[in-house]
């Protein structure tokens, strides 16, 4: 009797009336959400503006969905057009059934196209929005469990999986890689935060770790799959990608580092100039209150001025008086002394 392990939702789908809720669209949905949401706060700091990534994602998320699609599709065509499958569903993309390497390949020619249309540098695009690309996947992969898909060996460990019967799959419990990779990702976007603040990555170079880092996790819980896979000398397909596009990655950061070192100073052109333009208009008008209170101070010194010969002048004329009684009781005296 096994006392512990993790269940499996009894449905991926919950019907509000006619409206299906799937699971697995939730999950991608929220996960979209988060990625813009800390790629905006990213983006910020780095001195862009607020609502761009989200404007960049309205061109790189539709082409990530087709991408991952297409990729998963293409790689796995068995499913689909061979005999006694139906090619439609290769339409139905909420069953399931997205690869992230053709999501992030054209998921990035979207941002590219958006980049260009803001004339921003899809590199510091790139680097603002890794993290959140990252978390995105931890919580897209939980869409796997309510589909009950992609579960690894079969296993007793206390967090086994437990799966039940269904097309092309057999009931028992099993390693649960959807949550190893989830874990994993999780761990691989506070592993780019980190590295980001401590050594100023720029150029693309938290974007190519947040990849390596990524395909390291991924050659481990692709090796626990039991899923249906194509084979190249004994390995599954998806660890050839991981290992080669690991190796891209990694001389990807090294070639930059040497190249352009550092981190772009200005990653939005057009927040740069309005930040420019606002502090010449604070300038500006700091500039004009000095001239003024300096125009106040001068006008103040000359009203000072002419008050000062006013004083002097009123002083003298209130003296007079007193210097001529002073001087009529002298010549009183020396003339009654004089008489006697």
């Amino acid at each position: 009797m096994d006392l512990a392990y993790i269940p499996s939702p009894s449905t991926g789908v919950i019907h509000l009336g006619p409206i299906p809720l799937r699971g697995y669209a939730f999950c991608i949905i929220i996960g979209v959400f988060v990625a813009v949401w800390l790629g905006n706060k990213r983006w910020i700091a780095r001195g862009g503006t607020a609502g761009t990534v989200a404007d960049i994602a309205v061109w790189a998320v539709p082409f990530g969905l087709v991408g991952g699609r297409l990729y998963h599709v293409i790689t796995d065509y068995q499913l689909y057009f061979s005999e006694g499958e139906n090619w439609v569903d290769a339409f139905k993309i909420w069953e399931g059934g997205l690869g992230i390497w053709g999501a992030i390949a054209l998921g990035a020619v979207g941002a590219w196209i958006g980049c260009r249309r803001r004339g921003i540098p899809l590199p510091a695009y790139a680097d603002a929005i890794a993290p959140g690309i990252a978390l995105a996947q931890a919580i897209g992969r939980w869409g796997n469990w309510f589909n009950q898909e992609l579960y690894g060996k079969p296993t007793d460990l206390p967090w086994a999986l437990k799966i039940t019967a269904g097309p092309n799959r057999e009931a028992g419990l099993y390693h649960p890689t959807f949550l190893y990779e989830s874990l994993w990702c999780v761990a691989v976007a506070l592993l780019v935060i980190w590295a980001d603040r401590r050594f100023k990555l720029g150029h693309g170079r938290a974007f190519a770790l947040y990849v390596a880092a990524y395909c390291a996790g991924r050659v481990w819980t692709e090796y626990l799959r039991v899923d249906e896979a194509h084979h190249i000398l004994g390995l599954r397909l998806n660890v050839w990608t991981a290992i080669i596009v690991f190796v891209l990655a990694v001389v990807y950061m090294v070639i930059s580092a040497k190249v352009r070192p550092g981190r772009e100073e200005i990653v939005e052109p057009k927040a740069a100039e309005k930040d420019a333009k606002e502090k010449a208009e604070k300038d500006e008008k700091a500039d004009a209150e000095g001239a003024k209170a300096d125009a106040e101070g001068d006008a103040k010194k000359d009203a000072d001025g002419d008050d000062a010969p006013r004083d002097e002048a009123g002083e003298a004329s209130a003296d007079a008086p007193a210097e001529d009684a002073d001087a009529k009781d002298g010549a009183d005296k020396p003339a009654g002394a004089g008489g006697r």
